[in-house]
């Protein structure tokens, strides 16, 4: 399945980024999406998505200086279901080799 916002506009998701260093020294960065509950159109297809951000929330999200939990979590929501679409695609898109319009494309 292949999920878009019905807008066709790029997206942002909520994440975590941290660069950290081991016990022998070396620096390891790492990245988390955050997921949340299924609106309705996820939920027919999974048990969990990720937290996609309004336009106007991913400053607020991105910004180091905001630290304010609660209103950081209120960001952590399913995103509107009836701004979304979702549809089927070819089952090349599960293979990591395949990169190519074919894998976006409905079917």
């Amino acid at each position: 399945m292949r999920i878009t916002l019905k807008s066709k506009e790029p997206f942002g998701m909520a994440g975590l980024y941290d660069t950290w260093t081991a016990p022998n020294g070396t620096k390891i960065n790492t990245c988390t999406i955050i997921t949340t509950r299924p609106n309705e159109l996820v939920g027919e297809i999974h048990d969990r998505m990720p937290v996609i951000l309004r336009p106007e929330d991913e400053a607020i999200w991105l910004d180091r200086e905001k630290q304010d939990v609660e209103m950081l979590q209120s960001l952590l929501v399913p995103y509107p279901a009836d701004e979304m679409r979702a549809y089927p695609v070819s089952p090349l898109v599960g293979n990591v080799k395949n990169d190519s319009v074919e894998c976006i494309r409905e079917v």
